[in-house]
């Protein structure tokens, strides 16, 4: 029941602190002139880790309180 919980929460707050990085990585990049594929490729890239990093953030400390 926890572990579960613990997914949801790690799931919704990485999905929405993976938006806001992508937003702000993508409007950084274009002001310093990158364009096309290789703006995208690094938003996605930072939205990504991050993603990942609050997720598997969330995982431990489900695991840590358990």
């Amino acid at each position: 029941m926890l572990t579960s919980f613990f997914l949801i929460i790690g799931g919704t707050f990485g999905f929405l602190a993976a938006c806001i990085a992508f937003l702000i990585t993508f409007q950084e990049y274009r002001k310093h002139k990158f364009e096309g594929w290789r703006l995208w490729r690094e938003a996605l890239t930072v939205a990504t880790f991050t993603f990942v990093f609050f997720f598997g953030l969330s995982l431990l400390i489900g695991y840590m309180l358990k």
